[in-house]
């Protein structure tokens, strides 16, 4: 299947634009070893709120936090959502404009795999399942007056982390067996998360197979790497002809806060 486009889709202008994805080093040492890039259900980001509607775009809905039938509707969507995102499953990249401090120590403190938008766009599109790429949107402004949907949420992101500059690759495997009223009690109370995780054959991630000799065109070693790992990764990449090199900030080492 070919890559799909979705609702309020935000692709960079330069389809050559550059790309990194920060791993630790046992992620890094698994996709070197496996040429499989991981793909993580939704629900399980860092984010509790990844694939919800934003806080701010809930104050336009015109629903009274006081009454209880405009409260059983908002537990209502939201807990609905929060079951529909465990169907999507995402690869997190950065679009590059510099390194800085607080992305290697976020998110980092391994490598970070270099690319370019184009050739993950390739990579996704040979894949069998429904795919999709774009760019993350920050804030709520995007959606005020516009039909939300869950994909929308998907890709949309509190404004504090506007920093990350996301690209997010995603599949969509949803699962019709996986159950949506998982969020209402034995009382038929309605909750805004589901009560209990889904069942086991929803996978925490899938897995996909890629050409890493034309994904990667550079890994990049983080600054506050030993010796050590520094040969580990040269060793990882040696069957590849994928160019490694130190973070520029190394020259600044002594300057950065430990980790």
């Amino acid at each position: 299947m070919s890559i799909e486009t979705y609702p309020g889709q935000l692709e960079p202008e330069d389809q050559s634009a550059v790309i990194w994805r920060f791993v630790n080093v046992p992620k890094f040492r698994d996709l070197m070893t496996s040429s499989e890039l991981y793909f993580c259900r939704a629900d399980l980001l860092n984010d509790v709120r990844e694939g919800l509607p934003p806080e701010q775009y809930l104050e336009t809905w015109g629903l009274n936090p006081l009454d209880i039938n405009d409260r059983r509707e908002l537990a209502n969507t939201i807990g609905s959502d929060a079951q529909f995102r465990e169907g999507f499953y995402v690869s997190c990249w950065h679009l590059f404009r510099e390194e800085t401090y607080k992305m290697w120590k976020e998110y980092g403190q391994g490598v970070a795999i270099v690319s370019e938008y184009r050739l993950l766009k390739s990579e996704l599109n040979a894949m069998d399942d429904r795919v999709f790429i774009g760019m993350v949107h920050y804030g709520a402004s995007h959606l005020i007056g516009e039909r939300a949907n869950i994909f929308k949420y998907i890709t949309t992101k509190r404004r504090e982390y506007a920093d990350e500059r996301e690209v997010r690759a995603f599949l969509w495997i949803m699962d019709p067996h996986a159950g949506i009223n998982r969020h209402i009690d034995e009382d038929n109370r309605l909750h805004p998360l589901p009560l209990t995780p889904p069942p086991p054959h929803v996978l925490r991630g899938h897995r996909r197979r890629v050409n890493l000799q034309t994904l990667v065109t550079r890994v990049i070693v983080s600054p506050w790497a030993t010796s050590e790992t520094y040969d580990e990764i040269s060793q990882l990449v040696k069957p590849y002809t994928i160019p490694v090199e130190l973070s520029e900030l190394s020259r600044y080492k002594s300057l950065l806060p430990e980790l």
